[in-house]
């Protein structure tokens, strides 16, 4: 049997890396992981005390709503309300999707098709990039990297790409290259796509991760932006519920219903219990985001002060729970698919490479903080073993 949509896939080569995890942990090696960027914080209490007290109630065992139950809808939007001052219906501007892969991979179903295309930052999350392809539609990337001025990168590839782009999908904080803007970088972006009747798809992933008092704005905190923008809000890195699969779909009602008009095809919504919990959730642990947030910056400062000892030097994220760094230049020779792969053969920590982000990610290495400061000390320490052509500062002691 043939399976173009399959067979059109390249390697996933975040794969060969954790082949070698494991194969390193069968024998016998203390791999530290900062590979997959799976959070290893608990959720909140009151998630699985609610999770557990709804699933004794035979009644949520049901078919669920497909756009999330009216209580969940309404929890989303009185945070927004909260935490970035945006008003939003529940009942035309709110939908639940089953983790923000799952929605963005639909949303494009709705949106595009082929002969359509997509502006995308390279390099990307990798669904980033394939949810248009998934759809039909061509990809058009736009350079994202230190010296890159991105919004002038965005109009022209949108001025020069044949056909003309009608969504233009962002994500900042960005994932892998931790990129961030400010709310003025957003104003410019809407005013862009109404002046072009393009639409705009943010993945506020990271939206509750920023350090040293940056605050990721929200688009839909621009005057006029949910006439032009929907944006992704997820529970995974916030509140710590990777697992659990709850993100929204969030702005544009017209879109919202489109989205909506196709996943009543397609699901019936989230297990109900995991939907109430989530509410729950919401409601009555407001501070988890900053308690994560927190977390995050001090693995962030052990990892990044920890590399520039030992001679490895990267610009600090400002958000997101990466690290983004170009691979130190006596080992650049390699690539990132071979440099990686050497540092968990030889160091023992696991690092995704760059290239599996697009082509734009080549000469980079990307780090998950997902290990504690202990760990993350370790693994600084194997490196400075292992990288031996690297040049610590005179007088650093790892």
């Amino acid at each position: 049997m043939e399976f173009r949509r399959i067979n059109n896939l390249p390697p996933y080569v975040f794969t060969i890396i954790n082949d070698l995890k494991i194969e390193g942990r069968h024998n016998g090696d203390d791999i530290v992981d900062l590979g997959f960027g799976n959070p290893d914080l608990p959720s909140p209490d009151i998630a699985v005390e609610k999770l557990c007290e709804a699933a004794q109630n035979p009644k949520n065992h049901r078919y669920s709503s497909s756009r999330g139950i009216p209580k969940l809808r309404e929890a989303i939007c009185n945070l927004y309300e909260r935490r970035f001052g945006v008003t939003l219906d529940p009942a035309t501007e709110a939908i639940n999707t089953i983790g923000a892969k799952e929605g963005l991979s639909h949303l494009m179903w709705a949106l595009v098709q082929p002969g359509d295309a997509v502006l995308v930052p390279s390099p990307s999350y990798p669904i980033h990039l394939y949810s248009p392809l998934f759809a039909g539609a061509e990809v058009r990337e736009i350079p994202l990297s230190t010296g890159t001025d991105f919004f002038t990168a965005m109009r022209e590839r949108w001025e020069y790409s044949w056909p003309r782009p009608k969504v233009i999908l962002l994500s900042f904080p960005h994932n892998p290259t931790t990129a961030c803007v400010d709310l003025e970088f957003m104003e410019r972006v809407v005013d862009f796509a109404r002046e072009k009747d393009v639409l705009l798809v943010h993945d506020f992933a990271y939206a509750d991760l920023g350090f040293d008092g940056y605050s990721p704005p929200s688009i839909l905190q621009v005057d006029g932006a949910k006439d032009v923008a929907v944006e992704l809000y997820s529970m995974t890195k916030s509140f710590s519920m990777a697992g659990w699969r709850v993100a929204f779909m969030l702005g544009n009602p017209e879109v919202i219903a489109a989205l909506a008009k196709l996943k009543s095809y397609l699901d019936y919504g989230s297990f109900q219990p995991v939907q109430i919990a989530a509410t729950v959730t919401l409601n009555e642990a407001p501070d988890h985001p900053k308690l994560v947030n927190d977390i995050y910056q001090s693995r962030r400062d052990a990892l990044c002060n920890g590399l520039a000892r030992i001679g490895w030097d990267m610009e600090p994220p400002k958000g997101t729970m990466f690290a983004w760094a170009p691979i130190p230049e006596p080992y650049k020779h390699m690539g990132s698919i071979e440099f990686a792969s050497w540092m968990v053969k030889e160091a023992k920590v696991a690092a995704s490479p760059g290239v599996g982000f697009g082509p734009g990610g080549e000469g980079y290495i990307r780090f998950a903080l997902i290990e504690n400061e202990q760990r993350i000390a370790q693994a600084v320490r194997q490196l400075k073993a292992t990288m031996t052509d690297l040049k610590a500062p005179p007088g650093e002691e790892v």
